[in-house]
C-alpha cells in the first residue's frame, strides 16, 4: 500500500461551551483541517447616561 493515499480526516462534532462554540472546517488543498471559533458576548453593553448635575 502506498503512503500517498490517506483516509479523509474524521468529522469531529461541534464543541459547545458556555461562551464559545468550535466547529471543524473543511480540509484545504494540503489536507490541513482547522477549527472555526465563535464567541458569545460575556456581558451586555448598557447605553451611557450622563450623571445628574449637583
Amino acid at each position: 500500500m502506498s503512503n500517498d493515499h490517506k483516509p479523509p480526516p474524521a468529522k469531529v462534532p461541534d464543541g459547545v461551551a458556555r461562551f464559545v462554540t468550535t466547529r471543524q472546517m473543511a480540509p484545504n488543498a494540503k489536507g490541513f483541517v482547522g477549527f472555526e471559533t465563535v464567541w458569545k458576548p460575556f456581558q451586555k453593553e448598557a447605553a451611557y447616561q450622563t450623571p445628574k448635575k449637583p
